[in-house]
């Protein structure tokens, strides 16, 4: 079945992170090398990447800091600068060939408030947060197909993480594309899991455009 909705992880696949990460390492008052390093660790092994802090501070409290951070007006920011270059051609090309289109990540509530204010040329913006079930859930996947109003099979969803994005895509019905981008895209790209479970692997957004063209 040809695609019909394209839709895009947010963290290291529309957004760059570091910003993010460089507010968290500073949080902590651990040095930004320090902590991508540990980041990095942690990633190769396939865990959860929150489980970074607790090499630094065992019994830390990612919500709770994190609230900390949004009260002390140090919380979570995104602007035009954290998007990738290749984002709002890409979106737009997209809906322009009569695509619908739409970003759905783990991300917070706050986050998906903030992207929408860029005004990115998509049809819809969801986050986690806001629907209460994570990826690599089956559940969130539902959503997303529920979101686009598509059936599975008609629906592309684009990310950089090998578990949460393309083997748990794959196994929702759905086509699956790896971006080579950020410490997950690139660790990742190469795998057996990939190579059995995604239908593309890319370096930049810009090549969707051609590639569900000729689905």
């Amino acid at each position: 079945m040809p695609v019909r909705a394209v839709v895009l992880d947010i963290g290291e696949t529309v957004l760059d992170d570091t910003r993010e990460w460089h507010a968290w390492a500073d949080w902590i008052g651990v040095r930004r090398h320090t902590f991508s390093t540990v980041l990095g660790a942690v990633t190769a092994t396939g865990r959860d990447n929150a489980e970074t802090f607790r090499y630094f501070k065992p019994d830390f409290d990612v919500a709770a800091e994190r609230q900390r951070r949004e009260e002390t007006g140090n919380g979570e920011q995104i602007g035009e600068s954290d998007l990738y270059p290749d984002v709002r051609p890409a979106l737009a090309e997209l809906r322009q060939k009569g695509l619908w289109v739409g970003l759905a990540g783990n991300q917070t509530t706050k986050a998906g408030r903030l992207l929408r204010d860029l005004d990115l040329p998509v049809d819809a913006i969801a986050t986690s947060a806001e629907w209460g079930v994570a990826k690599p859930d089956p559940v969130f996947f539902q959503r997303v197909v529920e979101l686009a109003d598509v059936a599975a099979s008609d629906l592309l969803y684009v990310g950089d993480h090998r578990d949460n994005d393309v083997v748990a895509g794959h196994r929702a019905g759905l086509w699956t594309a790896l971006i080579r981008r950020g410490p997950w895209g690139h660790l990742w790209a190469d795998d057996p899991a990939v190579q059995a479970s995604a239908d593309w692997v890319i370096d930049s957004l810009a090549e969707l455009p051609k590639l569900v063209a000729r689905t």
